[in-house]
């Protein structure tokens, strides 16, 4: 990354991103020849995606989103809205550009099950619909009971807030009632799961509203794992902006919470002592969504895929992108999902079409607010090979470490421009 002007790796990230590459490839020009009906479940950055690209390749095909919520609230900032820096609108997106722009016929319903042989999806609402190429993209569910004493039940009072919305504003309330010189505790699973910096970046917009609200108060995080996602870079802009706030407990100091006692607010590490908060955040092990794992899409709850165009390894004609997917080494990310939605739209008009597939290039970014002004970044470019992706060496990187306060509030600015812009790209 330190070889590259940013103005030119946020050029590359951008074309491959928003599939302008795919839009150049010469098979397109006849994609308008697919036909068929392809259903795809799940509204957010993968399947969205993927309907809003598969229009664009095969612009004959006829495509139903099932999606259950009227509205997507995206996890991508919604750290800054439990922060208080932005609000719930900034992250809520309607399906209405979708439907008006790109002729998807979107259904609020849940997919309940799926049958590959008689290729139908049978939805809650009693409807059954047809598909000749089915795209799963459901996301995480949370393994309630994963660790003791925290179930779904709980997550009324102690919220994981791991999946947007009112677990945002929970959380929100409960650091607005925290009194001064209280203690916040996060909880962070084992890989893998649903953003990787996530935790991280939480504890750290967490630190920037207690910084200006409740100064005498500390964020502990318990975590279940040795290292963690740019763990140099965060630990960096802790001590530059929050010194002595925020204190990272590893997996090797007992930071693994084996048990959660909701009544006396109190989480329990495989070894060591236990430890109050005024406010507790658990973020449980997670799992493919629900309708991945009721359709027998799933092994050892994750969904194995060809990485080259994402079909199920399990039933023909069945796609799966997004966090639910096995995409080693891309991690679970929205931008991810988004680049695999395309990607899969690409390999669908491909097949449709009688058309073979050029092999694909992926690309993620994960950016994370230390502060409003303070941001670090991940990036990669992937190809697929004969073991399936892998990462490009030399393409993308991470943030200096050694960078200065002009370029971290850069960087912060990156941040929401992508977010402003792929967001854009998907619902409109």
């Amino acid at each position: 990354m330190a070889k590259l002007t940013r103005r030119h790796f946020v050029r590359i990230l951008g074309t491959a991103g928003t599939g302008a590459g795919l839009l150049g490839w010469p098979w397109l020009a006849g994609a308008g020849q697919a036909k068929g009906r392809v259903v795809i479940v799940g509204g957010g950055f993968g399947g969205a995606s993927c309907a809003r690209y598969l229009r664009r390749f095969a612009p004959d095909v006829d495509i139903t989103l099932v999606e259950r919520d009227a509205k997507f609230v995206t996890c991508p900032f919604s750290n800054a809205v439990m922060a208080g820096i932005y609000d719930l609108d900034f992250i809520t997106h309607d399906y209405t550009a979708l439907r008006e722009r790109d002729r998807v016929n979107v259904i609020h319903d849940s997919a309940i099950a799926v049958d590959p042989v008689g290729k139908t999806v049978g939805l809650a609402g009693g409807d059954a619909l047809k598909y000749d190429r089915l795209v799963v993209s459901p996301g995480i569910d949370l393994q309630w009971g994963a660790i003791e004493g925290y179930d779904e039940e709980t997550s009324a009072t102690i919220p994981h807030a791991w999946k947007a919305g009112s677990q945002t504003m929970l959380l929100r309330r409960q650091l607005e009632a925290m009194p001064d010189g209280g203690v916040v505790v996060i909880a962070a699973p084992r890989n893998p799961f649903r953003c990787p910096p996530g935790p991280y970046e939480r504890a750290s917009l967490i630190a920037h509203y207690l910084k200006q609200a409740k100064p005498r108060s500390k964020v502990l995080i318990y975590d279940a794992k040795a290292k963690f996602s740019k763990q140099p870079l965060f630990e960096q802009g802790w001590q530059a902006l929050y010194p002595g706030m925020i204190e990272w407990i590893s997996e090797t100091d007992g930071g693994a919470i084996e048990r959660v006692d909701a009544k006396n607010m109190t989480v329990y590490p495989t070894f060591g002592d236990p430890q109050k908060g005024d406010v507790i955040n658990v973020i449980p092990p997670q799992q493919a969504g629900a309708i991945a794992r009721t359709a027998d899409l799933a092994r050892d709850g994750w969904c194995p895929v060809d990485q080259r165009t994402f079909e199920s390894t399990v039933h023909q004609d069945v796609f799966v992108i997004g966090d639910a997917s096995i995409a080693n080494p891309m991690p679970k990310s929205g931008f991810a999902a988004s680049s695999q939605g395309k990607v899969c739209a690409a390999a669908i008009a491909a097949n449709l079409g009688g058309h073979d597939l050029p092999d694909p290039s992926y690309v993620n970014t994960c950016y994370s607010l230390v502060s409003p002004e303070y941001a670090i970044s991940v990036a990669a470019v992937y190809r697929h090979g004969a073991d399936g992706i892998y990462a490009v060496q030399g393409a993308g990187g991470v943030s200096p470490k050694d960078a200065g306060e002009t370029f971290r509030r850069e960087e912060a600015r990156y941040t929401v421009g992508w977010y402003q812009s792929i967001t854009s790209d998907i619902w409109g």
